[in-house]
């Protein structure tokens, strides 16, 4: 038996317009200083925004499209072997699959200069929508490190 208290997840309430918990943990990943109504602003705006760019019926969709797109699969972990220290690629669980893909946006929204959260998210969301844009890049180079670092994958554990 594990002498280890695993944390256990919270439920998320579904945020109140389109009844998505992917989209309320989105809502949250964004707050600041506990302020949600200003995260629930920004992020509503947004996806309007992005729906009408990518031309859109159903935002909520095209949402899940985006941060599909931008979920890596794989990545590498550093694992101390001997005196040597290795790259070992893994494969990502879906919940981390989620949280990064959120995080890589968010990042790379507030990163864009000159603009409000608003228009950068939106702008970001369809570079993700259309598989292109920093996000993307940044999946890709993760897929490509963890390539690149095959060889050690038998040293996975």
């Amino acid at each position: 038996m594990s002498r280890r208290r695993r944390a256990e997840k919270r439920e998320i309430e579904p945020d109140p317009i389109y009844k998505s918990t992917v989209l309320a943990k989105f809502m949250n990943t964004i707050m600041y200083s506990g302020k949600k109504s200003v995260a629930r602003r920004i992020v509503y705006a947004a996806i309007e925004k992005f729906a009408k760019r990518v031309n859109a019926t159903d935002a909520l969709t095209a949402f899940d499209q985006a941060l599909e797109n931008a979920k890596p699969s794989l990545e590498v972990k550093s694992r101390r072997i001997g005196g040597a220290t290795y790259q070992v690629p893994i494969e990502i669980p879906a919940n981390r699959r989620t949280s990064l893909a959120m995080r890589w946006i968010i990042k790379h929204s507030r990163a864009k200069p000159g603009r409000s959260m608003e228009d950068g998210l939106a702008s970001e969301l369809a570079d993700c929508f259309n598989n292109q844009g920093t996000t993307i890049k940044k999946k890709d180079d993760t897929h490509r490190m963890a390539e690149a670092n095959k060889a050690f994958a038998h040293y996975k554990w």
